[in-house]
């Protein structure tokens, strides 16, 4: 690993780093949560208020949060600190950072337990568990999984452990080299899942649900739901607002053009997205089920066609394979923030830094799981402890951090100095200018009071 002149860790290459934030990218919201989304909110309508939206409100946020982290050079609360001191600001904008470390902190408690689902299912796949059984069988076993505190706990930490070795070996050596493996076998498995589709059957069906556009989904009754689910899920899905592109921003050297390789991670991430889809549909369509099955689509629908479809047994393995890989690429970067911050901020080396983090996440990721469980009737403001963490982070502290980081770029730092540091003509910057201060601010603003609305109604 190269380091700074202050030991601070740099990525070995622009390649790496591209892998490292399309991995924390590519997780469980493209492979598991954009599917169901596409059929819950009218197939191609959605991928097209998607598409649109990641543009105009994803990208900006993340070259904002990507320059705050290399300007800063130090962990999220630093970074934003030291950025706006260099200008005369107010030091208190690292609350922000701290906003964005807590948020990935909280998550990571609850996404290791989902990862650990896909560990468990993965083991079920390739041992022939879903070979056979019916609608009801499949059910009984996912919710005979959640029921039981003990089996949720193992692979709990069993994907925690996984993810506190990655990141504590380092940046190059560590996170960057475990994307130069996952995102390559991610790909690969994504491509023969597909080949197999177009073989098999249901793969037309799949294309025309995903890109044959009803735009009367958009403008007529229940369009404002469509565009404001594209809205927010073109947010999360890029790691915004969680203190991890700051970080990850903070290990970037000054050669790297923001703009340019922000684009490639942006296409990157929606493609992989797309091509999930086209992974997932057709098993669905050629096996008669139904793509409006929201979260059980991948682990209720899915496993019951891979229990009678021929080659289930394989195709099952490698789809939660995918699964896994997806959410350890994700899991890797949630973890980075805080070890980041305890290695700046104590006196702890990176190998104790991941192992104090991991275990105050580990253990709040007890209290998640046991919400399906023994703690079923422990509620906080109306939700189960999973529920709570997930609404908490996802509906408000994401979007107020992500909106935070485009106002402090947009409106808050040296302009002048921006515009030199993103090599930008005038025109582009013209564009960069209404897209960073007005469209990405109100769209952030707009999926944070719908959010607040359908959390008190």
């Amino acid at each position: 690993m190269t380091t700074k002149k202050q030991g601070h860790a740099q990525w070995s290459s622009s390649f790496g780093f591209v892998l490292a934030a399309v991995g924390s990218a590519v997780g469980l919201g493209n492979i598991w949560k954009f599917p169901y989304m596409v059929g819950e909110n009218g197939g191609a309508a959605f991928v097209i208020a998607y598409l649109f939206c990641i543009a105009l409100i994803g990208f900006p946020i993340l070259v904002a949060e990507w320059l705050i982290g290399r300007r800063g050079q130090k962990n999220p609360i630093n970074s934003f600190e030291d950025v706006a001191r260099q200008d005369g600001k107010t030091k208190a904008w690292g609350i922000v950072g701290a906003s964005g470390i807590l948020g990935a902190f909280l998550i990571l408690s609850f996404y290791s337990v989902i990862g650990g689902w896909a560990l468990n299912y993965t083991l079920k796949a390739v041992t022939g568990g879903f070979v056979g059984q019916d609608s009801g069988a499949i059910e009984t076993i996912f919710t005979g999984m959640l029921a039981d505190p003990q089996v949720l706990t193992m692979w709990h930490t069993i994907f925690m452990v996984l993810t506190a070795i990655i990141v504590a070996i380092g940046v190059a050596s560590g996170i960057e080299k475990a994307a130069k493996i996952l995102m390559p076998l991610l790909g690969v498995i994504l491509v023969v899942i597909v080949g197999y589709n177009i073989i098999n059957g249901g793969f037309i069906d799949a294309v025309e649900y995903m890109f044959s556009p009803d735009l009367s989904k958009l403008t007529g009754e229940g369009g404002d739901k469509v565009l404001l689910e594209a809205l927010g899920h073109a947010f999360f899905t890029l790691s915004l607002g969680m203190g991890i592109m700051v970080a990850y921003g903070s290990y970037l050297g000054k050669e790297v053009n923001l703009f340019k390789t922000a684009r490639t991670v942006v296409i990157l991430d929606t493609v992989i997205a797309l091509v999930a889809g086209l992974a997932i549909f057709p098993i669905i369509f050629s096996n008669g089920l139904d793509p409006n099955a929201g979260p059980g689509l991948v682990f209720v629908s899915l496993p019951i066609a891979f229990g009678s479809m021929t080659g289930g047994t394989l195709i099952g393995t490698l789809f939660f394979l995918l699964i896994t890989f997806a959410a350890l690429t994700s899991s890797i970067s949630l973890l980075e923030p805080s070890v980041e911050l305890l290695e700046e901020r104590t006196p702890m080396n990176r190998t104790m830094s991941a192992v104090v983090a991991s275990l105050a996440i580990w253990a709040l990721g007890i209290a998640a799981l046991l919400s399906f469980n023994v703690w079923d009737k422990v509620f906080i403001f109306g939700n189960n402890i999973f529920d709570f963490l997930d609404n908490l982070t996802g509906k408000i502290m994401l979007p107020l951090t992500g909106l935070m980081a485009i106002i402090f770029v947009g409106w808050v730092l040296n302009q002048k100095s921006i515009k030199e540091e993103l090599n930008l003509s005038e025109g582009m910057w013209s564009l960069w200018m209404i897209v960073s201060r007005f469209v990405a601010p109100i769209g952030v603003i707009i999926v944070f009071i719908n959010s607040i609305i359908s959390l008190v109604s």
